[in-house]
C-alpha cells in the first residue's frame, strides 16, 4: 500500500518530469489526489489558474486513454499540441478530421498508445464513437466547459446533457467536472445533472487581481480601440465582437491602421482559422479579433489586453473571456464598450428561443447591463455574482479609480428590505421595485402588493433608482440571492441586523450611458477631443496663418492649399508624420507632398512644446472597400471614358459621380478632365470660370453661382473646380 508522502512525491516528480514544475498551484495537488482516488470530482477554477492540469497528469499517471470533452475545437488543437510537446501521445476527434485521420485516432486509442483522446460533444454523441470507445480501456472522464450543461449557463449546449448516459454506457468511470465560471445556481444544475451531487468540491477564488476591469460608452469606439492598442504596440490582446461580419471589419480596420491583427471565427475555412490561431500564439500577430460566440479555447499566457468591441451576452461570459488576460500573473487588461443598444440588439436574437430560454437569457443580459451601469467595484460586483464576498473595494477598476457621485441612502435601504418582507421574500428586483415605485401592473395587483403598507412609499424616486440601489444593496450583503429560485431576493443576517439598529449607508449613482456623448472622453483619452468635433484652437489659428502664408507664396487662393476643415482636423488629431497627415481628410499624399512640410514642422513643435498625444494614436485610417469605388473612377478617368457611363457603371446619378470625383480631388488626387470638359464648354467658358477660382476668397460654389451669374450651371463649376484644384493644388 503506497503511502500518503510516497503519493506525493510520486505526483510532484510526475510533475517535473512531464510538465517541468517544481510545484502545484492552489487546490491542484488535492484535486489530482481525489481524482486518482476514483472520487467524482467537481472544480470550479478561474481561466488561467491551471484546470488542464488537474486531468491530465492524472491521465497521465493512469493506465488507459482519458476522454476530455471539450466543445473547444481550437482549445483541442492547442492542447494536444502543447502535450505532444512534452511527449505525451493526445488526440483530438472532432469534425475537422478526415475519414482517414479518425480511423488512424481510433486505432492509436485502442492499442493504448494514447492518453489522452479530446472529444467534441457532437461527436461524443454518435453511434460510431460511443461503440468505438466502448472498446477502448478509458481511465477517466474529464468535462471541461461543464457550465454547458446548465440552461442558466452562459454557453448552454443541449448535446452536453446527452454526456452522463453516454459515459454510463462506457462502465462506471471518475468524472471530473471543470468550469472557470459558475454561479451557485449554475453549480447545483451541473451537479444534478451529472448525478455528482456527491462529488468533491473544490472552488478557487474568482479574484483575479491582475486584471484592471473598464467600461467605456460606445463613442468614437474605432478611434478608441486604435488609440488603446497603439498604447500598447507590440503588445498581445484579444478584441472580441458579436458578429462574425464585426470582426473582419475591425480585423481589417486594425490591419490599415499598422496593427498586425488577424480574424478569428466559425465561418473561416478550418485551415485559415488554424494558421490565424498559430499566428497568434506564436506571435505573427499581435491581435487576434474573435467572435463572442465562438469563443477562442487559447491557452497564451501573455495576453496583455482583452477589449470586448460590443457587449457580451452575459457576465460569465464576460469573465472568461477576460480570462484570458495576464494569465501569467502580470499586466492585464479589460475594456468593455458599453451601450443599452447592443442589449436590446441581443435580446431581439433570442425571439426565436423558447419560452424559458428566452427569459433565461433575458435575465442574464439584465445582470450584464447592471454591472456595465454600476459605478461599484467592478471586482466587486464579479465575484458577488459568483457567490464570493469582498469586504472592501478593490481600487484596481475603473470605478474605485475615478469613483461617480456618493449619496446616503440610510431611509431608502429601510425601505427596499420592508418590501422584500412585506413581500414574502419571493419576489425580483423588478417587482420589489414596481412595488416601491406604487405602479399598479398586473402583477402588483395579482399578489395584492398593492394593498400593502410598503407600496407606493418610493414614489418620489424617478426612473430605475429602485433598481440601482436594490442591487448595491445586494453587495454589500442587506440582500441575498436565493440560489434554488433564480432572480428571487431574501433578506440576509446582516439586513435584519440593520433593520433592528439602523446606520447611516453611502451608495453612488449609475454611469448615465445614455447621455454618453456627455461622459468625460477626457479623461478617459488625455488630449483626444469628444468625436473630433471640439479642435484645438490655438494650433487652429497658427495653421490657418500658415496656410494663407504658403498661398500668398505660391501666388494661390488659401482653400487650395488646404481647406478649412482639414486645418480642423489637423487641430484635432495633431498629425506629426507625413503618413499621418495624408490620412486627414481632405489632404492624401499628393497634397503631403506639395504643401506638407511647413505643417507637419509646425504641428511637431507646437506637440512638442505642449506635451501632446500625436497623431499615430488617434487618426483612424479608414478601410479599403469604402476606396474600390473611388479606385475605380480614377482608372475610368485615366481611360477617358465618358463621366455619363462612368456613373451608369456604378449606378450613380451624375451630381453624385462630380461629388465623388471632388472627394477624390480634395483627398490630394490629381484628376484630369480636359477631354470631358472640352466636350461640353468652349475655351472662353472654362478660363472665365478658371479665373474667378484663381481670385477667389472662397470656394464655395453657391458664392460662385452668385458672383458668375445665371450664364453658368453648378455642374459646370463643380468640374472647373475640380480642374483648378487638380492643376494648382494637387
Amino acid at each position: 500500500m503506497i503511502t500518503e508522502q510516497e503519493q506525493d512525491t510520486r505526483l510532484k516528480e510526475k510533475l517535473k518530469e512531464v510538465f517541468g514544475y517544481s510545484q502545484f498551484r492552489g487546490n491542484q495537488e488535492a484535486i489530482i489526489n481525489s481524482i486518482l482516488a476514483e472520487h467524482n470530482t467537481f472544480v470550479i477554477m478561474p481561466t488561467g489558474a491551471g484546470k488542464s492540469l488537474c486531468y491530465q497528469l492524472p491521465a497521465v499517471i493512469k493506465p488507459g486513454t482519458a476522454i476530455v470533452i471539450s466543445p473547444l475545437i481550437a482549445l483541442m488543437k492547442n492542447q494536444v499540441d502543447q502535450l505532444n510537446v512534452l511527449n505525451v501521445k493526445a488526440q483530438f476527434l472532432n469534425s475537422t478530421l478526415s475519414k482517414a485521420e479518425m480511423t488512424k485516432v481510433k486505432k492509436d486509442v485502442l492499442s493504448g498508445e494514447t492518453k489522452l483522446l479530446y472529444v467534441a460533444p457532437e461527436s461524443l454523441t454518435k453511434e460510431e464513437n460511443v461503440a468505438f470507445l466502448q472498446k477502448a480501456n478509458i481511465s477517466l472522464v474529464a468535462i471541461d466547459e461543464a457550465h454547458c450543461i446548465s440552461e442558466w449557463g452562459h454557453d448552454f449546449r443541449p448535446e452536453y446533457r446527452k454526456i452522463k448516459s453516454i459515459i454510463d454506457s462506457l462502465g462506471n468511470l471518475p468524472i471530473i467536472a471543470l468550469t472557470a465560471t459558475a454561479t451557485p445556481k449554475v453549480q447545483t444544475d451541473i451537479q444534478r445533472n451529472l448525478q455528482m451531487e456527491e462529488a468533491a468540491l473544490f472552488k478557487s477564488s474568482f479574484n483575479r487581481k491582475n486584471l484592471y476591469y473598464e467600461v467605456r460608452p460606445k463613442v468614437d469606439t474605432k478611434k478608441q480601440l486604435i488609440k488603446y492598442v497603439k498604447g500598447h504596440k507590440g503588445k498581445s490582446g484579444i478584441v472580441y465582437c458579436l458578429s462574425r461580419k464585426k470582426v473582419e471589419e475591425i480585423a481589417e480596420l486594425l490591419a490599415v491602421n499598422d496593427v498586425k491583427a488577424l480574424p478569428y471565427h466559425a465561418g473561416l475555412d478550418p485551415h485559415v482559422r488554424m494558421a490565424n490561431q498559430d499566428a497568434f500564439l506564436n506571435e505573427d500577430v499581435d491581435v487576434i479579433v474573435a467572435t463572442i460566440a465562438f469563443g477562442m479555447g487559447i491557452d497564451k499566457p501573455d495576453v496583455r489586453f482583452v477589449i470586448h468591441y460590443d457587449t457580451p451576452k452575459s457576465l460569465e461570459g464576460y469573465y472568461q473571456e477576460t480570462g484570458r488576460a495576464g494569465r501569467d500573473g502580470l499586466e492585464g487588461n479589460c475594456v468593455m464598450f458599453y451601450s443599452y443598444d447592443d442589449i436590446i440588439k441581443l435580446d431581439k436574437f433570442n425571439k426565436d428561443k423558447q419560452v424559458t430560454e428566452r427569459e433565461n437569457a433575458k435575465h442574464l443580459l439584465q445582470e450584464m447591463a447592471s454591472y456595465a451601469e454600476s459605478s461599484v467595484c467592478r471586482r466587486r460586483q464579479l465575484l458577488h455574482y459568483f457567490g464570493e464576498q469582498m469586504h472592501q473595494d478593490c481600487g484596481f477598476c475603473d470605478n474605485c479609480v475615478k469613483p461617480r457621485e456618493k449619496f446616503q441612502a440610510q431611509e431608502d435601504v429601510m425601505l427596499a428590505i420592508q418590501a422584500a418582507l412585506q413581500t414574502n421574500q419571493r419576489f425580483d428586483i423588478t417587482h420589489l421595485s414596481d412595488v416601491l415605485r406604487g405602479l399598479e401592473n398586473q402583477y402588483v395587483i395579482s399578489y395584492g402588493h398593492n394593498r400593502l403598507p410598503i407600496y407606493g412609499k418610493g414614489a418620489h424616486r424617478e426612473g430605475p433608482y429602485w433598481s440601482t440601489l436594490i442591487r448595491q444593496i445586494l453587495l454589500y450583503d442587506f440582500l441575498e440571492k436565493d440560489i434554488e429560485n433564480y432572480g428571487v431576493l431574501r433578506v440576509s443576517e446582516k439586513g435584519i441586523h440593520f433593520m433592528e439598529n439602523p446606520y447611516p449607508v453611502t451608495l453612488s449613482k449609475d454611469h448615465d450611458f445614455s447621455n454618453a456623448e456627455a461622459e468625460d472622453e477626457e479623461d478617459r483619452d488625455g488630449n483626444t477631443p469628444a468625436h473630433g468635433k471640439a479642435c484645438d484652437p490655438v494650433l487652429f489659428e497658427m495653421l490657418k496663418t500658415l496656410q494663407r502664408k504658403v498661398a500668398k507664396e505660391r501666388k494661390l487662393p488659401p482653400y487650395a492649399v488646404f481647406q478649412e476643415p482639414s486645418l480642423e482636423e489637423m487641430a484635432t488629431t495633431y498629425p506629426t508624420t507625413r503618413e499621418d497627415l495624408a490620412h486627414v481628410n481632405g489632404v492624401g499624399m499628393g497634397k503631403v507632398e506639395k504643401f506638407g512640410r511647413p505643417f507637419i514642422e509646425l504641428i511637431s513643435k507646437y506637440v512638442k512644446d505642449n506635451d501632446i498625444a500625436t497623431a499615430t494614436e488617434v487618426v483612424v485610417k479608414s478601410t479599403a472597400n469604402k476606396s474600390k469605388a473611388k479606385i475605380h473612377i480614377i482608372q475610368q478617368i485615366d481611360r477617358k471614358v465618358d463621366l455619363e457611363d462612368i456613373a451608369e457603371a456604378q449606378d450613380l446619378n451624375m451630381a453624385d459621380l462630380i461629388r465623388e470625383i471632388e472627394h477624390i480631388c480634395y483627398a490630394g488626387t490629381r484628376l484630369n478632365l480636359d477631354y470631358y470638359i472640352e466636350g461640353i464648354m468652349d475655351e472662353e467658358r472654362q478660363d472665365e470660370i478658371y479665373d474667378y477660382f484663381m481670385t477667389a476668397e472662397t470656394d464655395n460654389i453657391q458664392i460662385a453661382l452668385r458672383e458668375l451669374g445665371d450664364d453658368y450651371s453648378e455642374e459646370e463649376l463643380r468640374l472647373i473646380r475640380v480642374k483648378f484644384l487638380s492643376e494648382v493644388a494637387n
